[in-house]
């Protein structure tokens, strides 16, 4: 009975290896249709920007006749991309900063010192994401009127920071609630103040969490449209979505230009996302779960 036994498991094994196979083929081939729907409109848009308007019309779905690169070159020159793109950069990465020090700094008080009124304030800057944002523009435009930094760099970086800065608190206190005290109390015997605690176990440890509020951030700053326009009227001043508006007016759209310029303004967090990759991931999974 043993012999036959071991006959049967070794003919089951052949059948049981291409039942795997097959099921891991068909689940790569799902995923490889998911991840061609998900690209296919970064595609189309990369295709569009070598088209003619006419093309771009009469043939929205196929390939170009003629690659036509001089659309990047018009883009460029038309838009101002060159001065956009600095500016979008100097006003994305000082809000990030600030975001990042700010909230994991109000985030460490909250989450490892007790005081009165400490879930008042918790619950208020909670209650700081239910704001809807684009309400805010014209109080906002008085404010920044009277204090004259309309115009200024000051005028983006100050929003978008005080914006994201609920966010950033909540996630970061989030995960810092599941950090040991124990790490804080052996600092302390180290010798290490407040400052130092924080500066040499707190930050270290809240990485992860801070590359989550880093994506989200980013991704709004950069594609913000809505607060450059109202705050910004300098051309000079001009972030990368802005310069974008260049191309439509009250009586038709450049296409071939608007797809060019809106592929150039892509490039950037393709190769921001392909750098970090790896620690965008963990951060994206480490803030989740520990929020």
């Amino acid at each position: 009975m043993v012999p036959q036994q071991v006959n049967r498991e070794t003919n089951h094994r052949p059948l049981l290896n291409m039942k795997m196979i097959l099921r891991s083929g068909i689940g790569k081939f799902l995923l490889a249709i998911y991840a061609l729907v998900t690209l296919y409109p970064l595609i189309w848009l990369f295709i569009s920007s070598f088209k003619t308007n006419q093309e771009f019309f009469g043939k929205p779905f196929g390939l170009p006749e003629i690659w036509q690169i001089q659309n990047y070159v018009k883009a460029w020159k038309i838009a101002g991309i060159g001065t956009a793109l600095m500016n979008s950069v100097i006003v994305t990465l000082v809000s990030l900063i600030l975001t990042i020090f700010i909230g994991t700094l109000a985030a460490y008080v909250l989450s490892r010192l007790q005081f009165r009124f400490k879930g008042f304030l918790l619950g208020m800057f909670v209650l700081g994401m239910l704001i809807p944002i684009h309400s805010t523009l014209v109080p906002l435009f008085i404010m920044m009127n009277k204090m004259r930094i309309l115009d200024t760099y000051a005028a983006l970086i100050l929003p978008y920071t005080a914006f994201e800065l609920p966010v950033a608190i909540f996630v970061v206190t989030a995960y810092l609630t599941s950090v040991p005290k124990e790490v804080e109390e052996a600092a302390m015997i180290d010798g290490c103040s407040y400052w130092g605690i924080f500066f040499r176990v707190i930050f270290p440890l809240s990485v992860p969490a801070m590359s989550t509020v880093a994506i989200l951030a980013f991704l709004r700053f950069w594609n913000d449209f809505a607060f450059a326009l109202v705050f910004i009227n300098k051309q000079a001043l001009k972030t990368l979505p802005l310069s974008l508006s260049v191309f439509s007016d009250g009586f038709g759209t450049d296409y071939s230009l608007t797809m060019a310029a809106m592929a150039i303004a892509v490039i950037p967090t393709i190769v921001i996302y392909l750098i970090f990759q790896e620690q965008i991931m963990k951060g994206m999974v480490a803030g989740a779960v520990k929020g």
